[in-house]
């Protein structure tokens, strides 16, 4: 099939753009696709709180604090030691405790070595730490056990705590050759260490907090914000520390780590901090650090810190030579799925909408390559938004419209019930906006670039402008609402007489009327590149205006969805998603995939699947909670052309205010841009990929060489690359004025 166009001389914001696109045969088609080549997970951006079942010298282990599956993570450069066992304390560093009834059973993880400990009839258990366990007899005494040959234990009574003590708790820490224990006397709470080595006790801080908070390691114990070397002479007061709002979370070196405070001002953030125990600095350690923090019985600590769900990871901390802190990622923690509420594919993006604590509802988009594999990670579309609102039975609601330019479309409603119009998507902070006069319980219609297709309960239908370089948008056309589509700069719409659909031109004012060969006043109308799609309700076709073919289409399964060369419909009774190709000229219909028989969202085209009609590619909920599968259409794409332009001539140029144009291409593409001078004398190349199938570059006035311009005209060639390798490059060229 041959496509032929004329060179288009278009004037645009009194700049002359030349195309040189001719739009020859596509590519031929790929191989029909019968599984996705990908899928994504939306996740909240709600970060992960953990717990550490246990912490120790060869790695850690780690889990929800809300249950779940417990992670094990291993360091890599663990070095085993060249033996392990109960009789040297310090290889405790590594074990884990595993109790079952009246037995204890550790393993040496790095190197294996076992041992088992018997509690004795009569005893209790209340603690375990490396190669140490810790009961309590009848009569209320403590005793340390560690295993020795033949399946025995030792039994170490543990000396010197005050007679009449009541422990109220047993706590471990950075350390394992002591273990904490809380304890209650005369009024007082107190707090000591067991030296587990020879069961001594010994009493070091004594307050009025009934359960204070403890952190130590093997040089400090810090208990109810007061702080003691262990090693300190009998009699010596521990020093008051300045109390916070917030947990001792561990003692590392000679720094104790500070986090998790009750009150955070509001646009900041959790961190954890350490104040210096021998000079009392402080210090941020981690920045957006909350949750998870704990000492490691080697001496460090754990602590889940980052800016995003998306980037929440458990970092291990550990003591430098200078007396500071070293901190080091060493497990990424994935965020729980959320659910997908709206979805849209166009140019290369998807978009995804979903509710996710602490920033109400949010569009997140994923990149996808030429093939519509995943491309990168999930990241912000769009600033915190409120929800949506649908229509009664709705269930495709919220309804988003992908425009190809990097944005997506879709409705609002305030307080009154008056609709507006939203884009969102350039960035994660801008939302721009355009009311529709009062109007409600609309819906958006095919919309492409900066010109969305809205129309309203009210029976009006208006269109949209979203310019360049604006946060609001305005009504630029208001008609009575029939079917309509619009691509490009084009609005599509039934003429006055049957089967006839009239193009107008939105910018210009002029138009163009094709006979389609409908046998009716079209009900439905889309149109995507050189294709436009007509129903009467029973009956259907697809007009190609590069051939003139006339092409019929099915009508049943509606409502259909337009892309290029081909036609997507759903059987809502078998669940099918069907594709139509009619790229050749004739309507071939072949099942896409299966869909759920249910899922939580059960609406149109834009309920559970959407297709890019700017690349080709289908996306649909796999019926996994949080998922979506993404599938090429195996039609070949229609070569690259410029649908819209936006090029101006600025009156200054900077860098805070660049030469921003755009391009509205039908395709993603890579592109190179370059300025001159009016005699040919080239000033400046830029290079991009496009933002959907928007080419979208910023000159701020500068020459390859570093130096400025003046006012005066320049010529500008963009050519673009399209970047799924189908068709030829295209062309485009002209001048602006500065000054």
């Amino acid at each position: 099939m041959s496509r032929s166009r004329r060179l288009v001389h278009a004037a645009v914001g009194g700049v002359v753009a030349l195309s040189c696109s001719v739009l020859t045969a596509p590519a031929q088609a790929a191989p029909e696709a019968d599984e996705p080549v990908g899928t994504v997970r939306l996740v909240t951006e709600q970060r992960v709180t953990v717990d550490y079942p246990w912490a120790g010298a060869s790695g850690f282990q780690w889990r929800p604090a809300t249950g779940g599956t417990v992670t094990t993570v291993d360091y890599p450069d663990t070095v085993p030691p060249a033996h392990a066992g109960p009789d040297d304390l310090a290889t405790g560093t590594d074990v884990v405790n595993t109790r079952d009834g009246q037995k204890v059973t550790q393993k040496h993880r790095s190197t294996g070595a076992t041992a088992t400990v018997p509690i004795p009839t009569g005893q209790t258990f209340r603690g375990a730490v490396g190669w140490s366990v810790l009961t309590m007899d009848g009569t209320g005494a403590l005793h340390v056990l560690r295993s020795v040959a033949d399946g025995l234990a030792t039994d170490i009574p543990v000396t010197g705590l005050p007679a009449g003590a009541r422990p109220t708790a047993y706590l471990t820490g950075g350390s394992v050759r002591r273990l904490a224990v809380v304890y209650a006397l005369d009024g007082k709470t107190s707090v000591g260490l067991i030296d587990l080595a020879d069961g001594t006790f010994r009493t070091y801080v004594t307050g009025d907090t009934a359960a204070p908070q403890v952190a130590f390691n093997d040089r400090w114990l810090v208990a109810d914000w007061q702080a003691i070397r262990v090693d300190a002479e009998p009699g010596t007061e521990p020093t008051a520390l300045s109390r916070h709002d917030a947990r001792l979370e561990a003692v590392v070196g000679d720094q104790l780590l500070i986090g998790n405070p009750g009150f955070v001002q509001v646009g900041t953030e959790a961190a954890l901090s350490a104040r210096s125990l021998v000079t009392g600095a402080v210090t941020t350690v981690l920045p957006s650090s909350f949750g998870g923090i704990g000492p490691t019985l080697d001496g460090g600590a754990l602590a889940t810190a980052g800016p995003s769900s998306l980037d929440w990871n458990v970092h291990r901390i550990t003591p430098d030579d200078a007396g500071g802190l070293t901190t080091e990622k060493v497990a990424r923690l994935p965020a729980a799925a959320t659910q997908v509420q709206g979805l849209a594919v166009s140019g290369g993006e998807l978009f995804l909408y979903g509710a996710t604590p602490g920033a109400s509802y949010r569009h997140s988009g994923f990149q996808l390559d030429a093939t519509g594999r995943p491309a990168g990670p999930q990241t912000r579309r769009s600033p915190a938004q409120s929800p949506t609102t649908c229509l009664t039975g709705d269930a495709a609601c919220p309804q988003l419209e992908a425009l190809g330019d990097g944005r997506v479309a879709h409705l609002w409603t305030n307080f009154a019930g008056q609709e507006s119009v939203l884009g969102v998507g350039l960035d994660a902070t801008t939302t721009v906006s355009a009311p529709t006069d009062g109007d409600s319980g609309g819906r958006i219609a095919g919309s492409t670039g900066r010109y969305v297709l809205y129309n309203g309960a009210s029976g009006k239908q208006r269109i949209i402008d979203f310019p360049r370089g604006t946060t609001s948008g305005t009504t630029t056309l208001t008609r009575d609402r029939t079917a309509a589509a619009v691509w490009g700069q084009t609005l599509w719409a039934p003429g006055s007489s049957q089967g006839a659909v009239t193009g107008r031109n939105l910018k210009t004012g002029t138009t163009t009327t094709i006979a389609t060969g409908a046998p009716c006043t079209p009900t439905d109308i889309q149109a995507v590149n050189t294709w436009l799609y007509w129903s009467c309700g029973s009956t259907a076709g697809v007009y190609d205006r590069a051939t003139h073919r006339k092409i019929t289409v099915p009508a049943d399964h509606g409502p259909a969805r337009l892309a290029d060369g081909f036609l997507l419909r759903e059987n809502r009774t078998t669940h099918e998603l069907l594709l139509t190709d009619f790229h050749t000229g004739t309507a071939t219909t072949r099942t896409l995939v299966k869909l759920p028989a249910t899922d939580q969202n059960t609406g149109g085209s834009n309920g559970r699947w959407a297709v890019d009609r700017f690349g080709g590619h289908i996306a649909y909920l796999n019926g996994t909670y949080g998922e979506v599968s993404i599938i090429p259409s195996g039609v070949p794409a229609s070569p690259l052309a410029q649908m819209e332009a936006q090029v101006y001539s600025p009156t200054v140029i900077g860098r805070s205010f660049p030469w921003a144009p755009v391009w509205q291409l039908n395709k993603p593409s890579t592109w190179t841009l370059t300025l001159a001078t009016a005699s040919g004398t080239v000033l400046r190349t830029l290079t991009g990929a496009s933002t959907g199938a928007a080419v979208r570059p910023a000159w701020d006035g500068t020459t390859d060489n570093g130096g400025g311009v003046t006012g005066g005209t320049y010529t500008w060639k963009l050519t673009a690359h399209p970047r799924d390798g189908q068709g030829q490059d295209l062309t485009l060229s002209g001048t602006m004025t500065l000054g």
